[in-house]
């Protein structure tokens, strides 16, 4: 059976290293195929392709999302205590059955649906290639029959266009050619910030079809602070808090927002010269989270499925409604207030994102991906957070999801780069996601409590 390995290391050597030798027996190809790391494999693949593609977190999301769906809707077929999300989700119909009459894999059935869709969603179609390619060649280095491998491959390959005619309506396409914002001189209003000064994000990602929600402005958060300059204001105080927490930071809040940063693009400025690093989404470090939280609980494949599925669709559902309050306020981020009426030589600990203030994203998508784990895996759930190693940071210790998603959100007060308001009624707004996610999307067919005990 495949051994386990740790998120960040390089995957496919060991799943290649560990697949050499499994046809001594017959059979045991079904052994190798049920083994969740194969799951795992495919989903750090899918991460490392969306940071080397440099999407933003509204449409990572996506990428995260119709994937695992696509895997959940296969695996479905085996485990009979799970259900189709067809009719659950918006707009996802009945999806097509395996045939009785052909003998198939449906593990790899699902990990070539999760593939197929995963490479339609991204631009370097070639490092999936390379990459399905050499796993589906160890595969067949086993003791899997020809035809049962043919088999998986074709079914996979119907359910992934399934899956794609869904994904072509749900407005991405179309949105692609809607207009830009236009900055306005609306003195609260959100303007590009340094040091690139970039156009804002996804300024019609509302527009985007939800999978669970009812609609983007389901839950529409109450209004920011008024923009009031005055230095008796509610605003001014919340400004001056951003501003005063910046320039007092303690050691452990600057590791806090560097931990939670997950910008996909910061660009480094020397002299003339400029650079960029790249790194993970804040969806992408709740999917790191998952896979840690799915091998630490021992999950098996389906569970492994379920629990990608279920946050990654916290998640999108979570930056549409986000999102919808970002660009319905178009709020002022604190940096150029401050540069403007306070000091004009600070600058935020973390780079400002390109998007405006209200709602906070981190708070909004931690707390929805927070809601829907502690549901799976249960409210004193302790882990070891692993997920920013490879990107140069040391791990950190929680004892619960929600102590993760709520240091997730201030962090971004420490980061410099959000007011609280937008930080406490993120969390609210996340959490009503997530609530809304776990009461109106069944993967059990029974109750999540009796499904455990027989899992």
């Amino acid at each position: 059976m495949l051994k386990r390995f740790l998120l960040g290391t390089c995957s496919l050597v060991i799943i290649g290293l560990t697949l050499d030798g499994c046809n001594s027996s017959k059979g045991e190809y079904k052994e190798v195929l049920k083994d969740p790391q194969l799951y795992h494999a495919s989903v750090k693949k899918l991460t490392d392709i969306i940071v080397h593609d440099i999407f933003s977190p509204p449409v990572a999301s996506r990428i995260y999302v119709y994937p695992n769906i696509a895997a959940y809707e296969v695996l479905v077929n085996q485990y009979p205590d799970y259900q189709s999300l067809a009719g659950q989700l918006n707009g996802l119909g009945e999806a097509p059955k395996p045939d009785p009459a052909k003998e198939m894999d449906l593990h790899l059935a699902s990990i070539h649906a999760f593939l197929t869709v995963g490479k339609a969603l991204i631009f370097s179609e070639e490092k999936m290639d390379v990459f399905r390619n050499k796993l589906y060649n160890k595969i067949q280095e086993t003791d899997i029959p020809s035809d049962v491998f043919d088999n998986s491959i074709e079914y996979g390959e119907t359910m992934a266009k399934h899956i794609m005619d869904w994904v072509a309506l749900d407005n991405y396409k179309q949105s692609r050619s809607f207009p830009k914002y236009t900055v306005m001189d609306n003195p609260d209003y959100w303007k590009p910030t340094p040091p690139d000064y970039m156009e804002g994000i996804e300024p019609h990602w509302m527009k985007i079809r939800t999978l669970a929600l009812d609609s983007c402005n389901q839950f529409v958060p109450k209004p920011p602070t008024p923009y009031d300059m005055a230095k008796n204001s509610q605003f001014y105080k919340e400004l001056m808090e951003v501003y005063e927490t910046g320039v007092n930071l303690s050691e452990e809040q600057t590791e806090i927002a560097k931990f939670w940063d997950c910008n996909p693009y910061v660009s480094h400025h020397k002299g003339h010269a400029m650079f960029a690093t790249k790194k993970i989404t804040p969806g992408g470090h709740w999917v790191g989270i998952t896979a840690i939280a799915t091998k630490q609980a021992n999950s098996n494949f389906m569970q492994t499925s379920e629990a990608y599925t279920m946050v990654t669709i916290g998640l999108f559902d979570g930056f549409i409604a986000c999102w919808d309050e970002k660009w319905r306020s178009i709020l002022i981020r604190p940096e150029t207030v401050i540069n403007q009426f306070v000091d004009e030589d600070w600058v935020p600990l973390l780079q400002t994102p390109p998007f405006p203030e209200y709602t906070s994203g981190h708070s909004v998508i931690s707390n929805a991906a927070a809601s829907v784990l502690t549901k799976l895996y249960g409210e004193k759930f302790s882990y070891h957070d692993t997920t920013e190693m490879e990107y140069g940071l040391q791990p950190r210790n929680f004892d619960s999801f929600f102590a993760a998603s709520e240091e997730a959100a201030i962090s971004r007060l420490y980061g410099g780069i959000h007011y609280m308001p937008a930080i406490t009624e993120g969390i609210t707004q996340g959490r009503q996601v997530g609530s809304w996610v776990l009461d109106n999307v069944k993967t059990r067919k029974g109750s999540l409590s009796e499904a455990k005990k027989e899992d």
